[in-house]
């Protein structure tokens, strides 16, 4: 059973009022950005405005005065009040950064986002994942008309009068595993990832299959793996584009590994001293792959895992320096 006491993965429990009674609200709207007090949330090719650069990464807005003189921006979109403040995404365009390097620097948010305040990422990834929606649905599917937004951003609706279908932002619900026997846990690589860099097994759920089917489905398809045993942990919005990531901890009923698609590179079985051992790069700890692998680890081990890493990487800085 999952307690809602528990904290929550990074980008969710974000402390902000979505103030979503207000989004059909058109006069309250118009005068919250006419009254100069508005703030702000830019995404320009993709990326986030972030201030204090790589170092201390940070949330950056903008005030309406300062976007109001640059170019090609669609309609704000309400993202809520943040901190006292009233927050919209805006997206904007250019072959160039249109922000001034004082006011902050465009990043894309999965680097950045791990080292940075969390409910400021939490608001940075909510303002991704709408703006991506809402580029990749300029037309609708059905007839083809262009889209036009209405409700404060949050829903497009065909321009067509004979269509008029209202559009939604998309949500894609994916299963993110972590698959052990008890002693060892099943992790896989990407090609495109870091050296070293193993992970947990993930994808998307299909049409006409439960979430525990597609957790069986997905370790089987990439590791050959059949499991008997599926455990609930936790969920995680990921902005990457717009994932909702189901996690679970499955038991393996066999142990034999067998790729059966060309998705992972390679998988393999660790045990609590290969992963704490430092025999691999584990996930970024911002991930709920990360997250499930510091359960099980936890569940059998004398000392936490992140304790474990702590003092191993402080051990070797010392003997570097």
């Amino acid at each position: 059973m999952t307690s809602l006491r528990q904290p929550p993965n990074f980008y969710a429990g974000n402390n902000f009022n979505r103030l979503a009674e207000r989004r059909r609200d058109d006069q309250w709207l118009a005068t919250v950005l006419d009254s100069g007090e508005a703030c702000l949330v830019p995404l320009w090719q993709g990326r986030n405005l972030i201030a204090g650069g790589l170092a201390a990464p940070a949330l950056a807005l903008l005030d309406t005065q300062t976007v109001a003189s640059i170019d090609s921006i669609r309609e704000p979109v309400l993202l809520g009040e943040f901190r006292g403040k009233f927050c919209f995404a805006v997206e904007l365009h250019g072959d160039t950064a249109p922000v001034s390097p004082e006011l902050g620097e465009f990043h894309d948010l999965r680097t950045v986002g791990g080292q940075m305040n969390r409910d400021e990422a939490g608001l940075l990834g909510y303002a991704r994942a709408l703006l991506v929606w809402r580029g990749r649905h300029r037309y609708c599917g059905s007839c083809g008309a262009a889209t036009v937004s209405i409700n404060a951003g949050h829903t497009l609706k065909c321009s067509n009068a004979a269509c008029g279908i209202s559009h939604f932002p998309r949500l894609d619900p994916a299963i993110i595993v972590l698959v052990t026997d008890g002693e060892r846990v099943l992790l896989g690589r990407q090609a495109q990832w870091p050296a070293r860099r193993y992970s947990t097994i993930a994808g998307y759920i299909e049409w006409a299959e439960s979430v525990e089917e597609a957790v069986a489905r997905e370790v089987h398809e990439e590791a050959g793996v059949m499991i008997d045993e599926v455990e609930y942990h936790s969920s995680q919005p990921w902005p990457f584009p717009s994932s909702l990531m189901l996690g679970f901890i499955a038991h393996a009923a066999t142990t034999s590994i067998s790729r059966l698609d060309d998705e992972l590179e390679d998988a393999r079985w660790f045990s609590r001293d290969e992963i704490v051992g430092g025999a691999i790069m584990l996930p970024q700890s911002q991930a709920l792959s990360y997250r499930l692998i510091e359960t099980w680890y936890d569940r059998g081990a004398t000392r936490p895992l992140r304790v474990e890493l702590s003092e191993r990487q402080a051990a070797s800085m010392k003997a570097d320096g």
